[in-house]
């Protein structure tokens, strides 16, 4: 069976499914596991993202407005391919590739899928595993038990961190998803921070992540605030601190002047959701309690905002 994986959390299923090597192609933000970057790239964002978020925005906007592509999708190169199975999703019409944009590939089963709670997430491994047994027969027993054993020790590493938790003090947290315009983390960011013992604001568990008057955040004035855009790394997320410095109240905020606001990889970790969920969750435990929970993730899933008012 060959598979390509245009949805990076996907592609981390289907590796923890034990499947990977069956993968034949990738998307351009798969890159977890480290090997499958190696993989053909099958997609490319169809403009320029080093520009600005606030320019993001407004050319993402556009481009749905007129019915222009948010992505380019090789499709000669995933017909060279053949896969039977090509892994898309339908939970955001702007984050990833949809199977509405994949015109040429019918010949292949299109797994959809969706996400917006932790639960959601356990059913898209289920859903992988389904769908590969579908296509070949003969694995669905041993798919099927990889599918439950993951799920379980998903649940057994986010559990070992609601435990550790348990009992301390639980600050107040806002998490955005986009600095300009200003997007509160939703979907299951809010499930993740009670996990890490916080008290989540703005974000609605569940729902997607909203769209918030900027003086929002400042009317919450959450003693933690987290910034992790989508699609953005850690060094990108880090430059968004421009933004926010523009605003005329940002030295107001308590976190401000707390030294507790953090920058974090919301590409690989926050807005992924895969198996780096259990990890995310102990990057907030870490970030809300001064404690790595797993091994310390300082420096490399996220970084203290720093200047002369902060850590003091």
């Amino acid at each position: 069976m060959k598979i390509v994986s245009l949805l990076a959390s996907g592609t981390e299923i289907v590796c923890a499914l034990g499947a990977g090597d069956q993968l034949v192609g990738r998307s351009h933000e798969c890159d977890n596991p480290a090997w499958v970057t190696a993989l053909p790239q099958c997609s490319e964002p169809a403009f320029d993202v080093s520009v600005s978020s606030r320019e993001i925005d407004r050319e993402v906007n556009r481009r749905i407005r007129a019915g222009e592509p948010l992505y380019r999708i090789d499709h000669g190169r995933i017909a060279e391919l053949r896969p039977d199975v090509i892994i898309a999703q339908i939970h955001c019409e702007v984050c990833a590739v949809t199977p509405s944009d994949l015109t040429e590939e019918n010949k292949a089963r299109v797994v959809s899928l969706s996400a917006s709670s932790l639960e959601e997430i356990f059913g898209s491994v289920e859903l992988v595993a389904e769908a590969l047994g579908l296509a070949e027969p003969g694995l669905k027993p041993r798919l099927q038990a990889k599918a439950r054993s993951t799920i379980g020790e998903l649940r057994e590493r986010l559990e070992r961190v609601r435990e550790r938790t348990s009992g301390r003090r639980r600050p107040s947290v806002v998490m955005l998803e986009w600095t300009d315009p200003m997007f509160a983390m939703g979907n299951w960011g809010p499930e993740l921070i009670e996990i890490a013992g916080g008290e989540p604001l703005l974000g609605v568990k569940g729902q997607h992540s909203r769209a918030i008057p900027s003086e929002a955040l400042l009317e919450a004035d959450p003693e933690f605030l987290i910034v992790a855009p989508c699609g953005f790394n850690l060094e990108r997320a880090e430059a968004e601190r421009s933004v926010l410095e523009q605003l005329p109240w940002w030295n107001d905020l308590r976190s401000v002047h707390e030294g507790k606001v953090a920058f974090a990889d919301g590409n690989f970790y926050f807005n992924r959701s895969g198996t780096t969920i259990a990890r995310t969750a102990g990057i907030l435990a870490e970030i809300l309690h001064d404690q790595a929970f797993e091994s310390p993730t300082e420096g490399v899933g996220w970084r203290w905002y720093t200047d002369r008012r902060v850590r003091v």
